[in-house]
Parts: structure tokens; C-alpha cells; sequence
């Protein structure tokens, strides 16, 4: 598909819908997250989905004591679908390949930032335990999905 920014996402497995948002690189050259439980957001600096390359949207999994946007993106199967508008009026469906959870310290950049040769979707938000001192989750949960079509 051409470019066309993110505007919504849908994911009916787990019942949930949401605006998409713009997100940048903080000043230490990490990935923007978004500033509360809602909306997802989409890294500006990766393909818009649809487009060849893997299309990386990002939401919390809880903030302030609720549930965030992707609370149980953990939970979903292979073959579950997702669904992103696009600024376009397009629709850009994906089906799930599988979910993965990795220690922050072994995130897989390349698996999850890399070139592809098909367009694909990374869902991203924090999981294993909560640690105090820091702050924040110990793990980064991660959706790989390909598309499937224009719905």
C-alpha cells in the first residue's frame, strides 16, 4: 500500500479500538511512548502499516492503576486479526504470527526494527514483573503480524 499515517487500530479478540497517535524519539534516542493509558501510537520512523517493512505501533499495557490500550495484547493467538485505519481511508489488515516476551535487556531490535520484504505490524507494550526501583516492567511484549489485505 502507499503511505498513509495511522489513524485508528482495532483488534476484536480482545475487544479493543482506539485513535492512533504520532510518536518521535525522545532526546536520548529512545522510542516516544504515549503520555497516558490511550491512545496506541505509531513510530513515526518505521513504515506506516500496509507499506512494505514492519509497521511498529506502540501502547501501554496500564498507567495510573488502569488498564492501558494493549492490557492484554499478551493474550493474543496466531492467526487473531488487527486492523489499522489509515489517514487515507484505507483499511490495512493483519493476521498474528505470534506473541513473544523478551527482558528489556535482550530486546530483538532487528526482529522487531528490521527490513522485511512484505509489510508487516509490531504491537509493543511492557510485561514480566514490575520492578519499583525502576519504575518500570522488566519485559517488552511483542505482537508480529504480516498483512493480509485492505479491508
Amino acid at each position: 500500500m502507499p503511505a498513509s499515517v495511522p489513524v485508528g487500530l482495532s483488534i476484536p479478540a480482545l475487544g479493543v479500538t482506539s485513535a492512533v497517535i504520532e510518536l518521535g524519539l525522545e532526546d536520548d534516542g529512545s522510542m516516544e511512548v504515549p503520555r497516558g493509558a490511550y491512545p496506541a501510537g505509531w513510530y513515526d520512523q518505521s513504515p506506516t502499516p500496509g507499506e512494505l517493512g514492519p509497521a511498529v505501533l506502540a501502547g501501554h499495557v496500564d498507567w495510573a492503576g488502569k488498564p492501558g490500550v494493549f492490557h492484554a495484547i499478551r493474550d493474543l493467538q496466531p492467526g487473531d486479526e488487527v486492523s489499522v485505519a489509515r489517514q487515507d481511508g484505507s483499511i490495512a489488515s493483519f493476521r498474528v504470527d505470534r506473541v513473544d516476551e523478551y527482558a528489556k535487556a535482550a530486546f530483538p531490535t532487528e526482529a522487531v526494527y528490521g527490513d522485511l520484504d512484505h509489510a508487516g505490524l509490531r504491537l509493543i507494550t511492557c510485561g514480566g514483573d514490575f520492578d519499583d526501583d525502576s519504575g518500570s516492567y522488566e519485559d517488552n511484549v511483542v505482537v508480529f503480524a504480516t498483512f493480509t489485505g485492505v479491508g
